[in-house]
């Protein structure tokens, strides 16, 4: 059957995608043990084993590049479209960002200080760590870049061509330094800002990863037209599953690309580890529509509930991480290295305690905004 037999002219997928929900739900319920696994261990025993799975493997291709393929596609899926309605978006994205770091790094890293007077572990990166630019940060600009686009009406081969463009010259430009903590930091936002004393906190910077949520994007209106999911994921993911695979055993094997050491191979991705991992999180999709028939019910009502709660999940996780790892466990033992399986254990607590206080923070929220909507009306 060609191509384009397996399209509609018009939308024939509307409802929820549950391979979507699965592909957003499973990350986030290991970010957890990623998290703490990287605050507890040594650089050594991040080499091998259990450490290495998460801190490399499952906390690397299979982690972020899934949220923000899924995130480019929600952008399809969502009901309102608008550049307002996205330029809001991302503001509040940016201001969840912000607080996020408040409560995650200003207020436990002066806690620590007050607690124990040790200004090199608290206050030397404390600049560094409160404009730090996790994945909020990078979703914020992509929702107000998109808004952007939306707003002049690019079409979807110029905004991934752009996109491609900002790819490959985020790559060029990785390892940037310009001398000035400010400047490293900011513009590190945007491209792979590096110093000689390893302190900024240059993460997942725009240019280099923003070709992952076009592409989401992209799909999702492929997704929507949809008319032969079976087969499309039958052909096409079954080619991207094995493609990943072999860009997985390279890499682990060669140590190349986002297998490479320092956190920077992944935070600064390359355009050649973007592609790879779009391509590795379409696999995944279509490997989860597959199994779609043979999972529980209650299993997959409770990764659509995770999926629904991602961002509520991320900031109450990375909350716990740190106060107990920086801040409890160092101010007790005066390390906060821990042998694997308290380390495990803690992991587990958390994404538990996590899912459970982002179930009732929404059916809170929800409560408030009923009596606020019938106050108005």
């Amino acid at each position: 059957m060609a191509l384009k037999k397996m399209f509609s002219k018009e939308p024939v997928n509307l409802g929820r995608q549950y391979e979507l929900d699965i592909l957003k739900a499973l990350p986030i319920l290991c970010l957890p043990f990623i998290h703490c696994i990287i605050e507890c261990c040594t650089d050594e025993a991040l080499c091998g084993g259990i450490p290495y799975l998460f801190d490399t493997i499952i906390g690397g291709p299979l982690s972020a590049p899934c949220y923000m393929f899924a995130m480019g596609v929600g952008m399809i899926y969502t009901r309102n479209k608008s550049a307002k309605y996205f330029a809001i978006r991302g503001v509040k994205l940016g201001i969840t960002a912000i607080v996020l770091n408040i409560c995650r790094f200003l207020i436990p890293f002066l806690i620590g200080y007050a607690v124990t007077g040790d200004k090199e572990k608290f206050i030397a990166p404390l600049v560094y760590k409160v404009f730090e630019n996790d994945i909020l940060a990078f979703a914020t600009i992509t929702f107000l870049v998109m808004a952007l686009f939306i707003k002049l009406k690019i079409p979807d081969w110029l905004m991934f061509l752009i996109a491609l463009g900002m790819s490959i010259a985020g790559t060029c430009l990785n390892g940037t330094d310009v001398h000035s903590v400010l400047g490293n930091i900011f513009l590190g936002y945007l491209i792979g800002t590096e110093d000689k004393a390893g302190m900024v906190c240059s993460y997942f910077v725009f240019l280099n990863w923003f070709i992952v949520p076009v592409s989401g994007y992209i799909f999702g209106k492929w997704l929507k037209r949809l008319d032969n999911k079976k087969l499309f994921y039958g052909i096409f993911s079954t080619i991207a599953i094995v493609a990943a695979v072999i860009y997985f055993i390279s890499g682990i094997k060669t140590g190349r690309g986002m297998f490479g050491e320092g956190q920077n191979c992944y935070y600064h991705i390359t355009t050649y580890d973007a592609v790879a991992s779009i391509v590795s999180a379409f696999g995944l999709l279509g490997l989860y529509y597959f199994l779609l028939p043979i999972i529980p019910k209650k299993i997959l009502a409770f990764l659509t509930e995770v999926s629904r709660n991602i961002n509520s999940i991320y900031c109450i996780h990375w909350i716990f991480v740190i106060f107990t790892t920086n801040i409890i466990i160092y101010i007790i033992k005066g390390t906060q290295i821990l042998p694997l399986w308290q380390t495990l254990l803690l992991s587990l607590g958390i994404c538990i305690v996590s899912v459970i206080l982002a179930h009732y923070y929404q059916i809170i929220k929800s409560k408030v905004l009923k009596k606020n909507g019938k106050k108005k009306v």
